[in-house]
């Protein structure tokens, strides 16, 4: 008889999710949410915390963290596949709350490393200690209290992620924030909402890492400048993020499921090997054929119909998916095609 399977780290954190925000009456995490909903989507950066006390932050938790952890552990996992054979040995999360991204980075790579969180909401770090308990990996993580900004400063490490952070500071911030990082990891993974806005961001500090000497290993096939025109499109995936029944409650929701649209880019020092190209809209699969919108190395936007009579590659299109690789992967490297 088989062993039941390992709980995943997502099956932690929901867990753990559930037990802290147990008992919390339902109406209270109604209003935090609709007052979070407003204020993320609102036009101008904040100048104080948005997660004011416990009751904000486990409506953030319950509202945003499963969505969250999808969309940086999707990114996590396209930079992971660019540079086969590396691990970070440590990694700093900067704005990381409640620890959604250090979450996807122990679900991206095994093993204990040092992990610390930085944000300026001690209610977010205090319940993101509590959850991180839940999780081997996590136990020792260190949660600091840090003004996000042009103060900031960031001790040498393997990673830095930034997820979701960028839309909360004004324009200088956002240059510091991102040059800080630059300086001190070897490797950058910053993640925003899947709109135009979190897109432009995304590419102002895509721009910056590049001119610090980073290259790009996802999602974009090259460093050079991105071939969307601005203001015609913007580049985007998509992640699906389980509903437990207290996030369908928080949320109003009754499926079983959503999607995270999202941006981002890993910028990396460390030696990678890019996409061929990347899948950058869902595929439409046809009767005997499937197009597929590409961003290549080129670099360049190419639509490319694969059919039947392309055998294997055939069968690989119709399982391939939005943000993967193409062609896809294999264990010795692209397939043929």
């Amino acid at each position: 008889m088989n062993a039941p399977a390992s709980p995943t780290p997502a099956d932690t954190l929901r867990s753990a999710l559930a037990g802290l925000l147990d008992g919390l009456p339902a109406r209270q995490a109604a209003q935090a949410v609709e007052r979070l909903i407003a204020t993320y989507r609102g036009a101008t950066p904040t100048a104080s915390p948005i997660l004011r006390d416990r009751a904000d932050v486990a409506a953030y938790a319950a509202y945003r963290m499963p969505a969250t952890y999808e969309a940086v552990r999707s990114a996590l996992a396209a930079f992971a596949d660019a540079v086969p054979g590396w691990a970070p040995r440590d990694h700093v999360d900067v704005g990381g709350g409640t620890g959604a991204a250090a979450w996807a980075v122990s679900a991206t790579w095994d093993g204990e490393r040092p992990v610390t969180v930085l944000d300026w909401a001690e209610p977010a770090l205090a319940l993101g200690r509590e959850l991180a308990a839940a999780h081997p990996a996590l136990r020792r993580a260190r949660w600091h209290r840090s003004r996000i900004g042009s103060a900031l400063t960031i001790e040498s490490t393997d990673l830095v992620t930034v997820s979701y952070v960028l839309n909360e500071l004004t324009a200088p911030d956002r240059a510091a924030l991102v040059d800080a990082a630059a300086g001190a990891a070897r490797a950058v993974v910053i993640v925003e909402p899947g709109t135009p806005d979190g897109y432009a961001r995304v590419i102002e500090a895509r721009d910056r890492l590049i001119s610090a000497g980073f290259h790009v290993a996802a999602p974009c096939p090259h460093s050079s400048a991105c071939p969307i025109e601005p203001g015609t499109d913007w580049c985007h995936f998509s992640a699906r993020v389980s509903r437990s029944s207290l996030h369908r409650q928080v949320k109003g929701g009754s499926l079983a499921y959503e999607d995270e649209k999202f941006s981002y880019v890993a910028a990396t020092r460390v030696p990678a090997a890019p996409a061929t190209a990347r899948i950058v809209r869902r595929p439409q699969i046809r009767k005997g054929q499937v197009l597929l919108d590409l961003c290549e190395t080129d670099p360049g936007l190419r639509r490319t119909t694969v059919t039947k009579r392309h055998g294997d590659l055939y069968r690989a299109a119709r399982d391939t998916d939005w943000g993967d690789p193409w062609p896809p992967r294999t264990d010795a490297g692209p397939a043929d095609g």
